[in-house]
């Protein structure tokens, strides 16, 4: 089975395209090698899986070819008990920490904007 059809049948990616996309990119890695959307997956294949920030390490349970709901989803494939511990880790300091772009609301002022200039040194 392709690896692209796999990864949007397992629910990582909502299109196909998508998918292909982020194995040409080499967001995904097969037994730790890049490759192409077109490669064969089977049985027992490990996975290196990164979207955004969030790395996912899983090996595959069962291929299908179709795309059902997510609870079939989750069952192709396994996550590494290292991977989740990471996973959990970064979503815990990810809710610690504010996000600096949620104080700014609209546009900036004029006073904003001659403050900005003057940071920037361009008066």
């Amino acid at each position: 089975m392709r690896i692209d059809k796999w990864l949007w049948a397992a629910r990582f990616y909502k299109t196909r395209s998508l998918a292909a996309q982020a194995v040409d990119s080499g967001k995904i890695s097969l037994n730790g090698e890049r490759c192409k959307p077109a490669k064969e997956i089977r049985v027992d294949d490990e996975l290196n899986i990164r979207i955004g920030e969030v790395e996912w390490q899983i090996k595959v349970r069962e291929l299908s070819e179709k795309r059902g709901p997510a609870i079939v989803a989750q069952t192709l494939y396994v996550e590494s008990v290292e991977s989740r511990a990471q996973r959990d880790e970064q979503s815990a300091l990810r809710k610690l920490t504010k996000e600096p772009a949620r104080e700014i609301k609209g546009r900036p002022t004029k006073r904003d904007r001659r403050a900005l200039s003057r940071c920037q040194g361009s008066e």
